[in-house]
This record gives structure tokens, C-alpha cells and sequence, in this order.
């Protein structure tokens, strides 16, 4: 009940208001400022100067808010441009996460577009009216204050003439008694004569007639003074008046318009901001933990499975005769190789000329480097990217299959708008000439032709490496593998630390006898490891010396023994041709380039030695 009661009061109280605004309206429209405050005249210039003043004020306040939206919207768009997804960040951009930002930049540089616009809109339509008007409104308002100081001009001259004439009629009429009174006197002044009586009748009827015309005039004048002050203040100072009155009114509605403008110019991108809002949720929403997750194991995943369990080794069950001491140790792959593959107790001093390039087969080796070398991609990676774990190498070969296939069609469509234009200029010599077009042509052919090389080159990877197997556990996992009383290794760059040590002692400055670049590159070759070399160690010795240091070496021992997991055929110098499942000794560890140095009985010669890929074989070492 009190509810209704406050409602219905309030209801109430809002009709009452709106009456009487609506009779404050109507009162107003029936009053005027030159009727209610003719008297006002200074009042009304200070007021009408004092809205300019606003009018003004409003103008610059705009010009600050525009100068503001101007600075923020910069300010935005700069924001957008120092957070825009580096060149080097573009493989991050297939993740949901950094595509809904990317759209943020963008909704963001929308944004920042809308406020350029409601800057501009301000600055074109509002300022410029308010500046406008206001100028005019001055113009007017000088021109009104000018005609109404006119007008009290002339009403104050004429004020000046009725109190002159005023005056004038006053002394002549004094003057005029005057004489009447010496006239008087004169007359009943016995001793006077009749001529100076005379004269003084003369004068009195002067002076009369003076005091009349002073009246006459003063009356003129008085009549003179009311009409126009009647017409001033009647007529001619409300009319100026009013047309203050209207200038202000004017000014006071220009005002409203240009409020409501204002307000209008940022109505009218609210509903594109609003979709730029939406657009940011729709972005926020697009993020999909699951799709990124998936993203991330797809572009991660080598295909190596985990590694199998470590088995026990028992010492009690192994030939106490063939048993040496192992242990793990964090001794260097360098140190290693050199207890691992040489005779260190037959080291001779040696003198002669050190000639590094001296042999047809060390130049073969230096060409294959460098031929390596420039197969390199742009990025260090191998062309045909097998550094690569096998599922991220069919990625990259089947990207660069379908840039290849882009470009390829790019190329197609340029070379046969090539033919068609030198048809055209065959046809009509006047267009061109079509040997101007036959140099380009053959480009584009030599261009087309190179790429489609390349394309099936790349094709024939990604076939070589679909055919071979996934490997069964990834190089890193399976280094600390154990198999019956022996340490098994299965890597791909890296080798075990385990020391195989035959009681002799070893320089430790010796150095790597095994370079860590792969056979592919001609630098897989121990310094030591082929019998005749004549190459001694890197360390002690430079290109140009007279003197060098030469090891002599026996056959090697064997650290182990391996089995090929799949075929490889040797394509350079110092490598050896395997097939699946053949057994080989070991005789120099992985040094962490990729390779393992192996060795086969040969019919022939003896033994056949080599090095062969480390993720190809499954190595199974001595204790």
C-alpha cells in the first residue's frame, strides 16, 4: 500500500514539474526582454557576452576531447604494431592461443579506428559549427550593442536640447519680468522723460517676445523629447533588445544542438565498437586447450617409443676370465676413444714433412665436405632434413613438397601468360614485340624446369623416409640400456660414458682421435683409425710444421658388437653398406655427430671397416 502511495506521488510530483515547465514555456514565449527589461540594456550586454564566453568554452573543451581521442587512438594503433607476432614467432601462430590474440590486435586496431572517427566527426562538424556560430553571434551582438548606443545617443541629444531650451525659456522669461518691472517703475517715475519711458516699453515688449519664443521652443522641443522617447522605449530599444533576446535564444539552442550532436557522433560508432567486442569474445572463446595440446604433440613428436626396462646384471654368472672391471664414469667421449680403439703403449716420435693434403683421397674427403657443406638448407638443417626424429622430417619434407607444388603452379600460370602474350604479339605487331617476351620465357621455362627437380627430389625423400621404420626407443633414452651382463646403447647422438681400459697407461692430452664430423663430410675418419694415414693428432701439430707426431697402431679391439635394424647403403667416402640384421663389431663409439665406426669380416682383405648411421644399429658393448 505505501508502495502505491509513494508511486502515485511520485507520479504525481513528476506531472507537476512537467506543468509547470510547460507553463514556464508559455509564460516565457510571451515575454520579451525588451518589454520586461527595457532598463537593462548593460545587464543584457554583460549576460549575452558571458553565453559567447560558454559557447566558446564548449569549443575549446571539444578541441581538448579531440586532441585526447587523436592521442589515444595513436596511442592504440602503436600498441597493436609493438604486439604484433615477430617473424620469428610465426610458427607459433597455428596455436588457438595466438590466433585469438591475433584477432584481439585486430579488434583492437578496429577500435582504435573508431575513436580516429568520432575525433574527426567532432572536429569537422561540432567545432567547426560551434566556432562558426559563435563567430556570427559576436558579429551580431556588436551589431545590436551598436544600434541600441545609437539610439540612446540620439535620445540623450535630445534630452540635451529640451534642457537647453528648458534654460533658455527660463532666463528669457526672468528677463522679461525683469522689464516689465523697470517698465512699471519707469512709468510712475515722475522725473523720467516720456522718451525714456518710451524705451523702456520698447525693451519689456522685447523681452516678451523673447520669453515667448523661449517658450514656444522649450514647448517645441519638450513635445520633440517625449515623442522620441515614447518611440524609444516603445519601439526602437525593444526592438534591439529583442533581437538580443533572439541572439541569446540562439546561442542557447545552438548549444543543445551541438551537445546532442556530440552525443550523436558517439552513438554512431558504439554499434562497431560493440562488434568489436564481440569479435574480442568471439576470439577469447575460440581458444581450444585440447586442439593446442594436440598441435603441440604433433609438432613434437619424434616417433621414438619409451625405452624397455634395464636388466640386472649379474656378475656371478659372467666369465670371471673375460670381466673387467666397469663402471660409470663422467669421463669425455674423447678419452674413450683413445683407450677404446688404439694401442696407447706404441706411440713413436716421428720426423718429416707434415702434408695434410698430401693424398687423392684426403682431397675426396675435403670435396664431400664442402659439397655437405652446401647442402646445408638456410636454417643449418640437412636438405633432406634426416637430423630430423622420422615424423618431424615427413612434416618438413611434405611442406616443402606443397611450397614446392605452389610454386610450381605460381610459375605455370606466369609461363602461359608469357605464351599468350607473345601469341597476342605475333599476331599484332603493333602491340609489341614478341622477342622482347622470348627471354622471359625461357626464364620462366629454366625456372619451371629447376623447380620441378627439385619437387620430385623431395618426393623421393619423403618416400625413402616413409619406408623406413619407426625407430623402438629415441637415441637419448636408450644410452643407459642393459642387456645380459652388457651395456646396450641405441642413440642417435651421443655415446655411453663407460671406460674400456687395458691397464696401460694414456696420455691425457692426446686428444679425440675421432673427429666429430659424420663420414658424409669426409671428416669421419679417427686420425688413427686407417692404418697409413700419416696424419697425426690435430692438437700437436699444424699445417706447415717440419716436424709431427705419427701413431702407429695395431689392430684394433672391438668395444662391442651391434646388430642393423634397417638397410643402409654408404653414399660417401669413409661409410659402409649394411643390411637388415647383420652383426658387426664396434670399434669406435658414437662421438656425438651421428656415427658409429664398425667392422666385418671380409673374405678378401680381411675385415671391412666403416661407419654406419648410430640410429640404424643397436649396440650391445663389453663391460
Amino acid at each position: 500500500m505505501l508502495a502505491l502511495l509513494a508511486s502515485g506521488s511520485s507520479r504525481s510530483s513528476s506531472s507537476n514539474k512537467l506543468a509547470e515547465s510547460e507553463n514556464a514555456a508559455q509564460n516565457s514565449s510571451n515575454m520579451s526582454w525588451g518589454t520586461e527589461l527595457w532598463d537593462q540594456n548593460e545587464n543584457l550586454a554583460i549576460h549575452t557576452n558571458r553565453g559567447i564566453d560558454a559557447l566558446d568554452k564548449y569549443a575549446n573543451f571539444l578541441r581538448d576531447r579531440v586532441a585526447i581521442e587523436t592521442e589515444y587512438a595513436g596511442k592504440l594503433r602503436r600498441l597493436v604494431k609493438n604486439y604484433q607476432p615477430k617473424k620469428k614467432e610465426e610458427e607459433d601462430n597455428e596455436f588457438t592461443s595466438m590466433q585469438a590474440f591475433r584477432n584481439l590486435l585486430k579488434e583492437v586496431g578496429d577500435l582504435a579506428g573508431q575513436r580516429e572517427v568520432v575525433s574527426e566527426s567532432l572536429q569537422l562538424q561540432i567545432i567547426a559549427g560551434v566556432t562558426l556560430l559563435s563567430k556570427t553571434l559576436r558579429e551580431e551582438r556588436k551589431k545590436c550593442l551598436s544600434d541600441g548606443a545609437t539610439l540612446q545617443q540620439n535620445l540623450t541629444t535630445q534630452l540635451s536640447s529640451l534642457d537647453r531650451a528648458k534654460r533658455n525659456y527660463e532666463k528669457a522669461y526672468r528677463d522679461s519680468e525683469k522689464a516689465v518691472d523697470s517698465y512699471k517703475r519707469a512709468d510712475m517715475d515722475l522725473n523720467l522723460s516720456r522718451a525714456e519711458v518710451e524705451r523702456y516699453k520698447n525693451v519689456m515688449t522685447s523681452k516678451i517676445q523673447q520669453s515667448d519664443d523661449a517658450k514656444n521652443e522649450y514647448a517645441n522641443q519638450l513635445q520633440k523629447t517625449n515623442n522620441l522617447q515614447q518611440q524609444h522605449f516603445s519601439m526602437l530599444l525593444p526592438a534591439v533588445l529583442n533581437r538580443l533576446q533572439e541572439l541569446d535564444e540562439k546561442r542557447t539552442r545552438g548549444f543543445r544542438e551541438f551537445i546532442v550532436g556530440a552525443a550523436d557522433v558517439e552513438s554512431s560508432v558504439a554499434p562497431i565498437i560493440a562488434r568489436c567486442m564481440e569479435g574480442i569474445v568471439k576470439a577469447g572463446e575460440s581458444i581450444n586447450e585440447k586442439e593446442d595440446t594436440f598441435k603441440v604433440i604433433e609438432r613434437y613428436q619424434s616417433g621414438f617409443t619409451p625405452p624397455r626396462d634395464i636388466p640386472f646384471e649379474d656378475l656371478s654368472k659372467c666369465d670371471p676370465d673375460s670381466v673387467q672391471d666397469s663402471h660409470y664414469s663422467n669421463s669425455t667421449s674423447n678419452h674413450l676413444t683413445m683407450r677404446g680403439t688404439i694401442s696407447a703403449n706404441k706411440l713413436k716420435k716421428r720426423v718429416g714433412i707434415f702434408n695434410l693434403f698430401g693424398s687423392n683421397k684426403q682431397r675426396q674427403i675435403i670435396e664431400a665436405c664442402i659439397t655437405m657443406k652446401n647442402s646445408l638448407t638456410a636454417d643449418g638443417q640437412k636438405e633432406d632434413f634426416s637430423d630430423l626424429p622420422p615424423n618431424q622430417r615427413r612434416k618438413k619434407l611434405q611442406g616443402k613438397i606443397a611450397e614446392l607444388t605452389q610454386n610450381i603452379a605460381q610459375e605455370t600460370k606466369a609461363r602461359d601468360g608469357l605464351m599468350k602474350m607473345k601469341i597476342v604479339y605475333e599476331a599484332n605487331s603493333s602491340l609489341g614485340n614478341p622477342m622482347t617476351v622470348e627471354g622471359q620465357l625461357n626464364e620462366s621455362e629454366h625456372k619451371l624446369e629447376k623447380l620441378k627437380v627439385d619437387l620430385k627430389k623431395y618426393q623421393g625423400f619423403l618416400e625413402k623416409a616413409s619406408q623406413v621404420p619407426v625407430a623402438t626407443s629415441s637415441p637419448q633414452a636408450s644410452r643407459n640400456q642393459l642387456q645380459n651382463g652388457h651395456r646396450t646403447s641405441r642413440h642417435s647422438n651421443g655415446s655411453a660414458d663407460d671406460h674400456h681400459d687395458d691397464g696401460d697407461d694414456q696420455p691425457d692430452d692426446a686428444g679425440s682421435l675421432s673427429s666429430s664430423a659424420s663420414p658424409e663430410s669426409g671428416l669421419g675418419t679417427s686420425h688413427t683409425s686407417l692404418p697409413g694415414s700419416g696424419q697425426g693428432s690435430a692438437n700437436e701439430n699444424a699445417i706447415g710444421e717440419d716436424t709431427y707426431y705419427e701413431t702407429e697402431v695395431e689392430t684394433l679391439n672391438p668395444l662391442g658388437t651391434c646388430r642393423a635394424l634397417y638397410p643402409f647403403e654408404a653414399s660417401s667416402e669413409g661409410s659402409i653398406p649394411m643390411n637388415e640384421g647383420e652383426e658387426l663389431q664396434v670399434i669406435e663409439i658414437d662421438q656425438g655427430d651421428g656415427w658409429t665406426r664398425v667392422r666385418r669380416a671380409n673374405n678378401s682383405n680381411g675385415w671391412d671397416e666403416g661407419f654406419v648411421p648410430t640410429s640404424y644399429i643397436e649396440c650391445t658393448l663389453y663391460a
